[in-house]
């Protein structure tokens, strides 16, 4: 099977291929071509991954699809933006037709559920990797940045934290718990859901935003030296789940959410006056710190002391001098 066929009999027919809201022309031209609104930007997001570090490898073609999708989409949330379409680059050591429908199917399931459509990409032989572009819309000046936040804002997170880093054992095969445990980890490392509809409401609310991948501690490393302030994170206040308490003790739980990553829910800063009407709306505000005057970030215990680890996320290349 040749690279065209490989696209026309797996992608170029997946329902997310077929257009949508602001995809003018898609799949077959040698670009796709996107509608905005006047006054709307473009919002666009790279992410690569590649197999034994983003992701276990062999692993589930299906839950891949979603996942590989899903972190893309992720940062448009992160932005407050619409989403409406993406491009796909897989690199693939071999042709394999039951692999890559499953993946196909996968992608296509999540493209459903977050509403955005596949407009073009590449294919090419070798080491397996995954290369997503996302394309997301958002009226001109109300874009979420990790610049803008204030001294005086709340710190605060989209959900609970340390879930994907918490299942990292158990897609590893390094360890087993009962499925009432295992299930609601495992789904929220091969399936986490972009917050969008947050994101979109963070709009002219929040002072600065950003999606948790790579740890809490240095995604918010991130916001403090873009806003040039000092954020506080309280580590008694992180939100945890029960599944992640009970399949490991509290501080591994903290360690997981402090620097596990894959998180994939917003991180964002609030004024104090936003707060009663996000959560009135019934959105999931969790506070877990503060903005203060000053630089970089400090995590606090119960005691208001200084218990910041020196290990803050992961990074590539870290070994390098």
């Amino acid at each position: 099977m040749g690279e065209f066929e490989l696209i026309r009999n797996y992608f170029a027919a997946a329902p997310c291929a077929q257009g949508g809201e602001g995809i003018a022309l898609g799949i077959g031209d040698d670009c796709a071509l996107l509608a905005l609104p006047a006054g709307e930007q473009l919002a666009v997001s790279t992410d690569t991954l590649v197999a034994g570090v983003h992701f276990a490898d062999p692993c589930d073609p299906f839950l891949l699809g979603q996942r590989s999708l899903a972190v893309a989409v992720s940062d448009l949330a992160a932005m407050g933006a619409h989403p409406l379409a993406f491009t796909l680059a897989l690199t693939t050591p071999a042709v394999e037709a039951d692999w890559l429908q499953r993946y196909a199917q996968g992608l296509n399931a999540m493209a459903l559920r977050c509403g955005v459509g596949l407009v073009g990409g590449d294919t090419t032989r070798g080491p397996l990797s995954l290369t997503l572009t996302v394309f997301g819309r958002v009226p001109a000046g109300l874009a979420l940045t990790r610049g803008g936040a204030r001294p005086g804002d709340l710190l605060c997170v989209g959900g609970e934290l340390g879930n994907a880093a918490g299942a990292l054992p158990l897609v590893l095969g390094q360890r087993s718990a009962q499925a009432a445990i295992a299930e609601p980890l495992l789904a929220h490392y091969w399936s986490p859901q972009p917050q969008l509809a947050l994101g979109l409401a963070l709009r002219g609310k929040a002072t600065s935003a950003m999606d948790i991948s790579d740890g809490l501690l240095a995604d918010c490393g991130h916001i403090a030296r873009a806003s040039a302030v000092s954020l506080l994170i309280e580590r008694d206040t992180l939100p945890l789940s029960a599944a992640l308490l009970a399949f490991v003790d509290r501080d591994e739980a903290h360690v997981a959410a402090l620097s596990g990553g894959d998180d994939y829910v917003l991180l964002f800063t609030l004024p104090p006056a936003e707060l009663a009407s996000l959560r009135a709306g019934g959105w999931p505000v969790h506070v877990i710190g503060r903005v203060e005057a000053g630089q970089g970030v400090t995590l606090l215990d119960a005691h208001g002391q200084d218990i910041t680890p020196v290990v803050r996320g992961y990074q590539h290349f870290r070994e390098l001098p």
